[in-house]
């Protein structure tokens, strides 16, 4: 194995499948360290995601009034800087001995550049920071020992996952609609204050990880051991989000190819009889961030959220957030979103279903709420 992963990084190639989020390259995180290899040879790296609040400010959305006011300030001061320098412009004649003044010693024009001010440097380092992956070398983890003390305070969110994988594992990689979701959780925290809550494909887990900040019990399902794995570290490494609200995150294995929840002992992250029944008892919320990507697991997801919602003791909400993927189709020659299609054409026949036991209603979220994590909030979300 070890073989096979050292001619994979030699010789690093992406193939027609293979899948890259670009979420981790334009956040102003500190470092992307590569810290291990999984299971199967991917590099898996920890990124650090800054969070636009502290502990004491969250609720006052201080932070983001901040940022806002930040973004004006550089409109309004660079509106004054350019009507400075307009003033101050002279009249050149463009004689040759006023072509001669503005050349160097070596025949080269010399422009004059108006100066960037402090406020245009900050807000484009907030906007889009494009960060490189850091290697961790064996013997400089010392190197580093300083950032990882400073990176457990309550305002920095820290996942390891991978970069480019098969489209079978885009699950290790950190998607914009998780963070798009984290956002809105955020937003509505005393909605979501003290829920039990169960995430369907859960990912690197972020959006359960900021779940478990407000709810009472989140159950974070994915499948594929090494994910789960990949995740269950990952809320560890969060714990201390959570402390101060008592919140639990528990990672469990949910397969919609499958019809029941894997109860078998001796495999890893199985349900006990006690949690599917708090599950089905006390659960009011159903979540899900990036998952429709693929018809056939988008069929599979609403059958198992038909499922599970039909199995529940008491009423619940799902919130399902995703971003659209425009590409170019031979079949159409033109640029489609057909995934997002059969998406929403699923989720009419759900809104349309008619047995006498459901009732499903489907409303539109506006996009209008506050941003909480630093990321690029697209139009396709």
């Amino acid at each position: 194995m070890a073989d096979v992963a050292e001619k994979e990084m030699d010789n690093p190639t992406f193939r027609s499948d293979t899948v890259l989020s670009d979420v981790h390259l334009h956040c102003p995180s500190k470092r992307h360290l590569m810290v291990r290899l999984n299971a199967v040879g991917q590099p898996v790296f920890l990124s650090y995601f800054k969070l636009l609040w502290s502990t004491e400010d969250l609720t006052s959305g201080k932070h983001v009034r901040e940022i806002t006011t930040g973004r004006e300030h550089q409109c309004r001061s660079g509106d004054e800087l350019c009507d400075k320098d307009r003033s101050n412009i002279k009249k050149i004649e463009l004689n040759s001995e006023g072509v001669q003044a503005l050349l160097d010693d070596d025949g080269d024009l010399e422009v004059v550049r108006r100066p960037r001010s402090a406020s245009d440097l900050e807000a484009e380092d907030l906007l889009r920071d494009i960060v490189c992956p850091v290697i961790l070398m064996k013997g400089k983890e010392d190197a580093f020992e300083d950032e990882e003390q400073e990176c457990t305070c309550s305002d920095v969110v820290k996942i390891e996952h991978t970069m480019a994988t098969p489209l079978e594992d885009v699950g290790k990689q950190v998607w914009r609609a998780a963070f798009l979701l984290a956002d809105y959780i955020l937003f509505k925290r005393d909605t979501f204050r003290s829920c039990s809550v169960l995430e369907l494909g859960g990912g690197t887990g972020i959006t359960s990880i900021i779940m478990g900040t407000v709810a009472k019990r989140v159950y974070c399902t994915d499948v594929g051991e090494d994910l789960l794995a990949m995740c269950e570290q990952n809320v560890a490494l969060n714990k201390h989000l959570m402390e101060p609200g008592g919140g639990e995150v528990k990672v469990k294995e949910l397969d919609w190819l499958k019809d029941e929840f894997c109860t078998d002992p001796e495999a890893p992250y199985s349900w006990s009889e006690e949690e599917i029944a708090d599950l089905l008892d006390h659960c009011s919320v159903i979540m899900a961030a990036d998952v429709f990507y693929d018809d056939d697991l988008t069929d599979a997801l609403f059958r198992t959220l038909y499922r599970i919602t039909h199995n529940l003791r008491n009423s619940c909400t799902v919130y399902l957030a995703l971003e659209k993927r425009l590409n170019f189709t031979l079949r159409h020659m033109d640029v489609t979103c057909e995934a997002y299609s059969h998406f929403r054409n699923t989720l009419n026949d759900l809104e349309n279903l008619q047995d006498g036991k459901m009732k499903y209603t489907v409303e539109p979220i506006k996009l209008d709420f506050c941003q909480f994590l630093v990321y690029e909030r697209i139009e396709q979300l």
